[in-house]
């Protein structure tokens, strides 16, 4: 039973920033890459934002690189995700991941646990 707490979310405006935060239980998610995947009713579940155990490897979305910045520490069990110019498409349910390896990745089967997810809704 390993726990991801997420925080953040809600209701923004096109064009403004949004903060999500992770934290999963340290012996776990230490070693571990985390990232954020999101979701839309009917849709299958996208990648969004990956990095390495060690803040590093960071890796983006075609659709959200340059507006998304990924962050953590070294062996840090807490994730950050910082959205800015943020769009009507970006509206879905976040899921914060981590993953099964040092290295995070666009592969849905290298996820080992998943959060309860965050509802981040872009509209004006």
């Amino acid at each position: 039973q390993v726990r991801l707490e997420e925080s953040g979310g809600g209701l923004v405006q096109p064009g403004d920033s949004l903060t999500l935060s992770c934290t999963g239980s340290r012996r776990t998610t230490s070693n571990n890459g985390m990232g954020y995947w999101r979701q839309v009713p009917g849709k299958e579940r996208e990648f969004v934002a990956a990095v390495g155990w060690n803040g590093g490897n960071k890796i983006y979305s075609d659709s959200v690189k340059g507006r998304f910045t990924i962050s953590r520490g070294y062996g840090d069990s807490t994730v950050r995700l910082r959205m800015d110019n943020m769009r009507p498409e970006d509206t879905a349910v976040y899921f914060c991941a981590a993953y099964r390896s040092a290295v995070g990745g666009i592969s849905r089967s290298g996820v080992q646990y998943w959060g309860q997810g965050r509802q981040v809704t872009v509209s004006s």
